[in-house]
């Protein structure tokens, strides 16, 4: 097993933020990115009534930035290995910050699709510089590794409530969360400027360019084995993201986007708590309560589902939080320190174009099923794969420990 000792610095003569001061604004950047991915999710509402969305047209909006984070996450994934975090980041963070102006000036759906495909690809350019920043800059060894579990949780279940409360209390609701987010990028876009390079600049940046999945030959059995765990805790994101919202209003027969926002914000929310419970846990054991809470929270939930309990949707969604926050932080922590620190961006890129794929494309199948079969019985397909998934996930962990 590699060590995750950062590497030096190159040397610079310009002020830069003291290491802790950094570590802690890059988890921010995480989190404020992936706050600004929900935040479109409680304003589906919004946009059904004023430009007639379908559940196929909510999935779309929602798997189009997936799509596009992965076409980053291909191309310039591992960039910032070859020219240093700093650049990829500062140049991600303005893109993002456009695809705020974007949304807050959408009158139609051309426009939102747009601006979702910019988010994404800016979302997916800064993802894996961010998560090996925090590795570069750990003091203590596993304290990347945690945080890069729990930022993007918490990211979400704040973007998510964020953009639910003002969209209930505030006028102007489909501007008003963006520019928020906007002015957000723009003071990290000057944090990030401040802060320390970390990254030793190399020779092949074009050729990393090339679409390919960088994973070093020590890493890849255990990404394997790992895989079926990562796939269902991101599938599960992406119908929560997508059609979670229905299902909530669904059960309760109400119509309000907060509703949809607590949906979202319990499943991340009981994530991150989870991974901040169980970080001085060891990995593998944190894979076996990832895929158990998986596997109980969304049978769990399919019972409320079936009898349109709000009660047992929302003890499901906290059971499968569980799952959601275990099962990507025991991912991260067995892999991701198999790698040296030259090889971090291209396979943390490399794990989340799996993530990332499991999150859009069966939400994607999810949101055409709706119109054929309906939303009850799409939940119990969506929910079955989760659990097949979750299971063998726990049973490849249990023959391999046992070999």
């Amino acid at each position: 097993m590699t060590t995750l000792d950062a590497p030096e610095a190159p040397p610079t003569s310009r002020p830069a933020l003291r290491r802790g001061a950094a570590f802690t604004l890059v988890a921010v950047v995480i989190a404020t990115l992936l706050g600004a991915s929900a935040a479109p999710t409680p304003l589906y509402e919004v946009y059904q009534a004023n430009w007639g969305f379908s559940s196929l047209q909510s999935t779309l909006v929602f798997g189009i930035y997936a799509v596009s984070l992965l076409l980053a996450l291909l191309t310039v994934g591992s960039l910032s290995d070859y020219v240093g975090r700093r650049p990829v980041l500062i140049t991600a963070l303005v893109f993002e910050a456009a695809s705020m102006i974007m949304f807050a000036t959408a009158e139609g759906i051309g426009l939102l699709l747009f601006a979702r495909v910019v988010q994404g690809f800016a979302t997916g350019a800064a993802i894996s510089a961010l998560g090996s920043t925090l590795l570069d800059l750990e003091r203590t060894p596993g304290r990347g590794a945690t945080v890069n579990s729990i930022a993007p949780t918490v990211g979400l279940a704040l973007g998510a409530i964020g953009s639910s409360l003002i969209s209930e209390h505030l006028p102007r609701p489909t501007s008003t969360v963006f520019l928020v987010f906007c002015a957000l990028f723009l003071v990290e876009i000057l944090g990030i400027w401040a802060a320390p390079e970390t990254a030793v600049r190399q020779k092949g940046a074009l050729a990393s360019m090339r679409p390919a999945l960088a994973v070093p030959s020590t890493a890849l059995g255990m990404l394997v084995l790992t895989g079926p765990c990562l796939v269902a805790v991101w599938a599960l994101g992406g119908f929560y993201l997508s059609l979670g919202p229905s299902l909530a209003r669904n059960a309760l027969d109400v119509h309000t986007s907060l509703v949809g926002a607590i949906m979202v914000a319990t499943l991340t929310g009981t994530g991150a708590l989870a991974v901040f419970l169980l970080r001085n846990v060891a990995a593998r054991r944190i894979l076996y309560v990832g895929a158990s809470a998986l596997v109980a929270g969304v049978a769990i939930t399919l019972i409320g589902a079936e009898t349109s309990s709000a009660l047992w949707i929302l003890a499901g969604t906290a059971v499968a939080g569980i799952g959601f926050g275990a099962g990507f932080q025991g991912t991260i922590r067995t892999v991701m320190p198999l790698a040296e620190p030259h090889e971090r961006a291209g396979l943390l890129s490399s794990i989340y174009v799996i993530a990332y794929l499991a999150n859009s494309v069966p939400a994607l199948i999810a949101g055409y099923l709706v119109g054929k079969v309906g939303l009850v019985d799409t939940t119990r397909i969506y929910g079955g794969l989760v659990i097949v998934l979750a299971a063998a996930a726990f049973l490849g962990l249990l023959v391999r420990k046992r070999l």
